[in-house]
């Protein structure tokens, strides 16, 4: 698109996000498995998919975005009741000011029409601080106007988020309300594991289930360092915009397939 200046507009999310499917609320899939109830997608793969077609960087955003779209479709269909998406990490954010200028504004498309919806209750991971003040308040507004309805799926965004910098974090806010709540020379620093879950971003969460990641990576890179520590990791080769209904469903199948002992 081209706006009045003539310089060039990028075009809103060329999707629609239906009405709410039936909720699945039986818990398995196909084979008798459960289905998890939290699954963090990292979703690796968009610029590799643009440059392998000949096309700009934010055209693989772009298609990724769409694609988003279309999984989380697939996963409230599937029984899922909360989906973590990792957009942007910090390292992300020392890219070039031209596709970061993109890959915010396509983002913030994104969150726009997650919020029209009215699908999905949304909270933002990460650090605002990194972020365009528009896309904050964006971030802002859809999470307050989807607050209310707890029967919602869940969709956290994690844009601009470190996994280190969430657990570091959740510790300074612990010690300091410890700090403020108790004074004196019988002051204890009562850090429990308890208190940081309580702190982080995802607080008030189930930790993920299962982690999937695109583009064939094997490895997490930092993503949710303290909330996957149990999680169960499926590695998808296909790149994210790539990936369809039938990889979520192989790696539900996979996950189900695996017995979580949890030390026991």
């Amino acid at each position: 698109m081209i706006n009045k200046g003539g310089s060039a507009v990028a075009a809103p999310l060329p999707v629609q996000i239906t009405c709410a499917s039936a909720f699945r609320t039986s818990g398995v899939v196909a084979g008798g498995g459960e289905v998890p109830q939290h699954i963090a997608f990292i979703v690796d793969g968009n610029r590799r998919w643009a440059r392998e077609r000949g096309l700009p960087p934010e055209e693989g955003h772009r298609r990724g975005a769409e694609n988003i779209c279309r999984a989380l479709e697939w996963c409230e269909a599937a029984g899922i009741r909360i989906t973590t998406w990792w957009l942007l990490s910090t390292d992300n954010l020392n890219r070039s000011p031209g596709e970061l200028r993109e890959l915010m504004n396509i983002i913030g498309d994104l969150v726009r029409l997650l919020a029209t919806s009215h699908r999905w209750r949304i909270r933002h991971l990460g650090d605002p601080a990194m972020l365009p003040s528009s896309l904050v308040t964006e971030l802002k507004e859809a999470a307050a106007r989807s607050a209310g309805d707890v029967l919602r799926p869940q969709v956290n965004l994690a844009i601009g988020y470190n996994g280190r910098d969430d657990i570091v974090e959740a510790v300074r806010t612990v010690v300091l309300e410890t700090a403020l709540a108790e004074t004196g020379a019988n002051a204890s620093l009562d850090v429990t594991e308890k208190r940081i879950a309580d702190a982080l971003s995802t607080r008030g969460q189930p930790d993920p289930d299962l982690v999937i990641r695109t583009s064939g990576e094997h490895r997490l890179s930092g993503f949710m360092a303290w909330q996957t520590s149990m999680a169960e990791l499926h590695f998808c080769p296909v790149m994210w915009p790539d990936f369809r209904r039938t990889h979520l469903e192989s790696a539900l199948d996979d996950y189900a397939g695996r017995k979580r002992r949890f030390g026991v």
